[in-house]
């Protein structure tokens, strides 16, 4: 598993291993869960990992501007495990 504090870290920590789920926050100092979707998508590496969005965050907008970067889930916190755990399965079992 790798931990990072905000986007900016995340970029940072990522230099090219494979990991098959990458979760993050909207809302980060220094580079906010979106732009740090963005940068990931740029990445040969990462074109095509999956990345949940599990945040505070319930606009509609926020939601869409995810997607359009390439996101492929949003959860809202607080958020039961269950619900994590179906939403992890779905995006990297089979």
């Amino acid at each position: 598993m790798i931990e990072a504090a905000d986007g900016r870290e995340a970029l940072s920590k990522l230099t090219g291993q494979k990991v098959h789920l990458i979760i993050s926050d909207v809302n980060m100092p220094n580079m906010d869960g979106i732009t740090l979707v963005k940068e990931l998508k740029k990445q040969a590496t990462y074109r095509f990992t999956p990345i949940m969005m599990l945040t505070t965050e319930t606009q509609p907008e926020k939601k869409q501007a995810a997607r359009e970067a390439g996101a492929k889930a949003w959860l809202v916190k607080p958020f039961q495990p269950p619900a994590l755990l179906d939403a992890v399965s779905k995006l990297v079992l089979p």
